[in-house]
């Protein structure tokens, strides 16, 4: 009898152990962070970590060509805590939609985006955000020698990254709209949050914990209040 209740009970570990989706993304975009700032000569500028007020990140976009409201996938963002260094627990939010013709190649594909100024930060706390037009989008920069501070970079509320098949390098996601995700959240914090809520109100769960130190640890910056 005992025997057959251990069999049963081992039978049902991979059942107990699997995460919600919600917990494995956050896992997965710790990595894409992880990964892509630990190659500094082929990743996003440092000098740019340092300047933005929040990151987005949204690992395994689908594979294929994105069409008009197409839903491309699901990440977090996080900004800077006002006067103190840190970052905001994460909050959900999904990229869909984009100008016809935009694709991303690869089966799974990662993006990055650095939110540049308070503008762009206070847009992104919205219930809903479309890249290019309440805000400016461009191809960001790749390298520790990449020049920022081009015309372009600098006019940028946001910078975005791609990256698919082990290539990476700055994509426009010109059109594309960013939305908040409460389901996501309600898995996360227990209750239907938004987006501005997460971020100014809560605290980052467990399952947070290494995306939170990532960020800390490539820009630990503090953030200043207006």
């Amino acid at each position: 009898m005992k025997q057959i209740l251990g069999i049963t009970l081992l039978a049902a570990l991979p059942l107990m152990a699997k995460e919600p989706p919600a917990v494995q993304r956050l896992d997965e975009s710790a990595v894409v962070l992880s990964e892509i700032m630990g190659t500094p000569d082929k990743g996003i500028p440092q000098d740019l970590m340092e300047k933005a007020h929040c990151v987005v990140v949204v690992p395994g976009l689908k594979k294929g060509a994105f069409i008009v409201g197409g839903k491309y996938g699901k990440g977090f963002l996080s900004c800077r805590l006002v006067g103190r260094v840190g970052w905001s627990a994460p909050a959900a939010i999904r990229v869909e939609g984009g100008s016809v013709g935009f694709q991303i190649g690869g089966s799974e594909t990662d993006v990055v985006m650095l939110v540049m100024n308070e503008s762009g930060a206070k847009k992104l706390l919205d219930s809903q955000f479309t890249l290019g037009g309440e805000g400016s989008v461009a191809a960001g920069p790749v390298g520790r020698t990449a020049t920022a501070d081009t015309d372009a970079f600098m006019r940028a509320e946001i910078l975005s990254w791609s990256r698919a098949r082990g290539v990476f390098a700055g994509i426009s996601l010109q059109g594309a709209t960013l939305r908040q995700d409460m389901e996501e959240n309600q898995t996360l914090y227990g209750k239907r949050l938004t987006t501005e809520e997460v971020v100014h109100k809560s605290t980052p769960p467990a399952a947070a914990a290494r995306l939170m130190a990532l960020l800390t640890r490539f820009s630990p910056r503090e953030k200043s209040g207006d």
